[in-house]
C-alpha cells in the first residue's frame, strides 16, 4: 500500500468505518434499509483492495478481500437482512483464508508484512512468523465461530458488543502479546 499523507488518511477512515460498522447497524436497523447498511459494507471492503497497491501483501488480501466482497454481495441478495450482520463473518473467514492459503504458498502473511521492515529474515526468523501465521489463522476461524453465534442469536446486543467491541480488543491482545514474544525471541538469538 503506498504510504502517501492521502492513503494513510483513506486507511484511518476506512479502519474507522469498519470499526464503527457494528454501531451504525445497531442505531439504525430497522429504521434504515438493510441494503443501505451493505452499501456501506461494501464500500469498506472495496475501499481496503483500492489501497493495496501491488506489493506481496495485496497478492495475499485481494483474493480474499475479493471473496469477501462477492459473498457479502451473494448473501444480500439472498437475505439483506442476514447479509448485514454476517458481514463480520465473513471479513474473519476472508483474513483466515488469506493467512490459511499463505501457509500452503509461502512466504506467509506475517512475513511479508515483517518484510517491509526486515527484507532478509533468518530461517528461525521464517519458523517464527510461520507460527504466528498459524496463530492469526486459528485466531480468526475462532473469531468467524463467535461472530457467527452472536448473528445467530438475533440478539443484537450482543451481537453490536462482540462484532464492535470484543473482536478489536481480543485482535489487540493478541498483537501485543506476539509483540512482547517477538521481544523475547529477537532477545535469545541476540
Amino acid at each position: 500500500m503506498p504510504s502517501s499523507p492521502r492513503n494513510r488518511i483513506a486507511a484511518l477512515l476506512l479502519a474507522v468505518a469498519a470499526a464503527g460498522y457494528p454501531f451504525l447497524v445497531y442505531a439504525t436497523l430497522g429504521r434504515v434499509p438493510p441494503g443501505a447498511l451493505i452499501v456501506v459494507a461494501l464500500a469498506v471492503v472495496g475501499g481496503r483492495m483500492a489501497l493495496l497497491g501491488r506489493g506481496g501483501a495485496a497478492r495475499a488480501l485481494l483474493p480474499a478481500l475479493g471473496g469477501v466482497f462477492v459473498a457479502t454481495g451473494a448473501t444480500a441478495l439472498l437475505d439483506a437482512e442476514a447479509a448485514v450482520t454476517l458481514y463480520p463473518v465473513l471479513m474473519s473467514l476472508g483474513f483466515a483464508a488469506a493467512f490459511g492459503l499463505s501457509l500452503r504458498r509461502p512466504p506467509t502473511l506475517v512475513e511479508t508484512f515483517a518484510s517491509l521492515r526486515h527484507p532478509d529474515p533468518s530461517v528461525a526468523a521464517r519458523a517464527y512468523m510461520r507460527r504466528v501465521t498459524w496463530v492469526w489463522f486459528a485466531f480468526l476461524l475462532l473469531n468467524a465461530a463467535v461472530s457467527a453465534i452472536t448473528a445467530l442469536s438475533g440478539d443484537m446486543v450482543l451481537w453490536t458488543a462482540y462484532n464492535g467491541f470484543v473482536s478489536y480488543v481480543l485482535m489487540g491482545l493478541l498483537f501485543a502479546g506476539e509483540w512482547l514474544v517477538r521481544r523475547r525471541v529477537e532477545a535469545r538469538a541476540a
